[in-house]
């Protein structure tokens, strides 16, 4: 059985009110009482709930989130979950501070960590661009004492304590096991649209669709990576001059955002190809119903923006992180089971 704040004050022989002041560092108590009760807690052990604690001396938590500011639905939807947060943080004891980067821009990304530094706040979560400078820069947070979560795309050797996000090697391979099963055994091109390769997110995406590619259905032709930069005209773009080139793609996997201009490219074709996307929003749900995308792999913004903050309680309060709760699932949206 766990010792209690009883058992202190028993052995110690003071009140409960002298036993919570030393363990919240309040004046008020002698030296030779401060001692007693330390001895206490030594001999029997004791733990300190040290959210508890802070829950009783009013702490607040100030954390900082670094976001991609784009014209990216996803994105967008998680600054909002995170302004939801700042709406919350009188009941939630957090003073959140927002910072916005140009997208895919490793340099603006490492002047904001680096910004992080000097203002010292309890914890920071950012969306991670994998590059020396950004896992450099993520390295001198953790010197300084900062915890560090990273959001949607990791950053693993960053020393980062925590990554909010699905794993996007599975979602990679799900979606290939999704086209290899609606193109149903055709020899076919299969186009594929990325942000940028240099988050890891699209990376590990494509790395589980190829795997799963080469060795189930070898009779898809992958083409070379386009990237649209997140971005719907450059998306639009760049998947018109595909189909020029490739006329006969029959499939195109997105792996991340620039969908409305993926959906203006592909209704423009006389035969459509099977469409795999990734995120659930306005566009993509009227593309589900209308038939220009056959699935959306989906993660949950709020359940990652809720996910960081609790892992960034924990670690400034010194407590073990849950990972069952923090664990963010895949979801797959068909036109027919639309939430």
């Amino acid at each position: 059985m766990k010792p209690t704040v009883h058992d202190i004050a028993k052995i110690a022989g003071v009140s409960l009110a002298t036993v919570d002041r030393v363990l919240n560092g309040r004046p008020g108590v002698r030296e030779i009482t401060r001692g007693r009760v330390e001895e206490a807690i030594s001999t029997l052990g004791y733990v300190r709930d040290l959210a508890a604690a802070n829950l009783a001396k009013g702490r607040t938590y100030a954390f900082t989130f670094i976001l991609p500011a784009n014209d990216n639905s996803f994105m967008i939807g998680l600054a909002e979950e995170v302004r939801g947060a700042i709406a919350r943080s009188s009941a939630e004891r957090t003073d959140i501070r927002i910072i916005e980067v140009p997208p895919f821009d490793p340099a603006a990304l490492v002047c904001a960590l680096d910004a992080v530094v000097e203002s010292r706040p309890a914890g920071a979560a950012f969306v991670a661009i994998d590059t020396p400078e950004v896992r450099a820069a993520a390295k001198r947070l953790q010197a300084a004492g900062i915890p560090v979560v990273t959001l949607v795309s990791d950053l693993p050797d960053s020393g980062r304590d925590h990554y909010a996000g699905i794993d996007n090697i599975a979602a990679g391979r799900t979606a290939a096991g999704l086209m290899g099963r609606f193109l149903s055994g055709r020899k076919a091109k299969v186009a594929v649209l990325a942000g940028s390769m240099l988050v890891r997110d699209h990376r590990e995406r494509l790395e589980g669709f190829s795997a799963v590619v080469g060795g189930s259905f070898p009779d898809l032709d992958i083409l070379p990576v386009l990237e649209g930069r997140d971005d719907p005209t450059l998306a639009e773009t760049a998947l018109a001059e595909a189909f020029a080139n490739h006329p006969d793609i029959a499939g195109i996997y997105s792996l991340g955002a620039g969908n409305r201009g993926l959906i203006r490219a592909v209704q423009t074709r006389r035969e459509r190809p099977v469409v795999i996307a990734h995120e659930l929003t306005a566009s993509t749900r009227a593309a589900l119903m209308d038939g220009t995308i056959d699935a959306v792999l989906n993660q949950d913004a709020g359940h990652e923006v809720r996910s960081a903050i609790r892992v960034l309680k924990a670690k400034a309060d010194g407590l073990p992180v849950i990972a069952a709760q923090e664990r963010i699932r895949i979801d797959i949206f068909l036109k027919d089971n639309l939430p």
